[in-house]
């Protein structure tokens, strides 16, 4: 199997494109702060991770900025710290603060050039218009959980996008699933039958982060440490 077996590169965005982890921590920092340093980032990352999942799986068809302000509001009161709904609300709006990884624009401009780019978010439409601009590139289609009415890992998802995807000409043969968790994209993705890229982007990093630790065996065909790295491997096979 190689990279340019493939006409269509389907991507997560949150982790694999953009930074989400530190985008997470930074939006977070006023509750930190009030939590007096009791509370080191791994540790909420991780709590982030469970109640995110948590949330996602209890209210599927909550718009994603008001679905974090629930997980804000959640981690406030399991941390003991006072927080109020303008605080929550900030933390929900916060989506389009977080940065993108340093590689992700230069990669996706090259890859722009050899194949058709998806989106594939947990996100809602503003939320991602956003993160959008920071990335530079105008996207062949955008999937989010606020058009599908679920969310990552939900095996909705994936059918919603091949289906339309197919109505576009691509057979799931032409799809490459491209992505950093384990848990939301590559698990669910074998599931729907696709071929994956791993962007590990913890790589140097123990733990799980902001994503829940996959229930089931995670396969994927391909693993890059960086959506640049991919980018280079694309560009060996091709001779350049």
């Amino acid at each position: 199997m190689r990279l340019s077996d493939f006409r269509v590169l389907t991507f997560d965005c949150y982790g694999t494109l953009i930074d989400w982890e530190g985008g997470i921590l930074a939006a977070l920092q006023p509750l930190l702060a009030q939590a007096g340093g009791a509370i080191g980032p791994e540790a909420a990352l991780q709590a982030f991770a469970r109640l995110e999942a948590d949330q996602e799986a209890r209210t599927p068809e909550m718009i994603y900025a008001d679905l974090l302000a629930e997980v804000h509001r959640r981690l406030a009161q399991e941390w003991g710290v006072p927080a109020g709904d303008a605080a929550h609300r900030r933390f929900g709006a916060s989506v389009p603060d977080w940065p993108a990884f340093p590689d992700s624009a230069e990669a996706l401009a090259y890859l722009k050039q050899h194949f058709k780019l998806v989106i594939l978010s947990n996100v809602d439409r503003t939320s991602f218009a956003g993160s959008n601009r920071r990335l530079g590139v105008a996207f062949d289609a955008i999937y989010t959980a606020q058009d599908i009415g679920s969310y990552k890992p939900s095996d909705r998802n994936f059918a919603y996008m091949l289906e339309k995807l197919a109505a576009l000409g691509h057979a799931k043969g032409e799809i490459l699933h491209t992505a950093q968790s384990l848990f939301h994209d590559h698990v669910p993705a074998k599931r729907a039958g696709l071929a994956t890229a791993w962007i590990d982007r913890r790589h140097d990093r123990e733990g799980w982060g902001a994503t829940p630790e996959p229930a089931d065996e995670a396969r994927f065909d391909f693993r890059f440490p960086s959506l640049a790295a991919l980018a280079a491997a694309h560009a060996a096979e091709r001779g350049g």
